[in-house]
């Protein structure tokens, strides 16, 4: 989709040297990719303390492969 923006082109140069990449346009889109995934993880942040956690949930329990996936089973 085509869209027309007035940016700083200042800003936008900047962004394309720092980022070492070939067009303005994969500076404006990575720089959005960024900003997305910045906001996603303040949304996560913003979570802690909010939700309830068992106090019985062994976590260890689910590093053991061969007891989820029965890996080591003889066919």
């Amino acid at each position: 989709m085509a869209t027309n923006l007035g940016l700083d082109d200042s800003l936008i140069l900047e962004a394309v040297r720092i980022g070492n990449h070939k067009t303005r346009k994969d500076a404006v889109t990575t720089a959005l990719k960024e900003y997305i995934a910045q906001r996603r993880q303040m949304e996560i942040v913003d979570l802690f303390g909010k939700i309830d956690m068992d106090p019985n949930y062994d976590y260890k329990k689910g590093r053991d492969r061969h007891i989820q996936i029965n890996l080591y089973r003889p066919a």
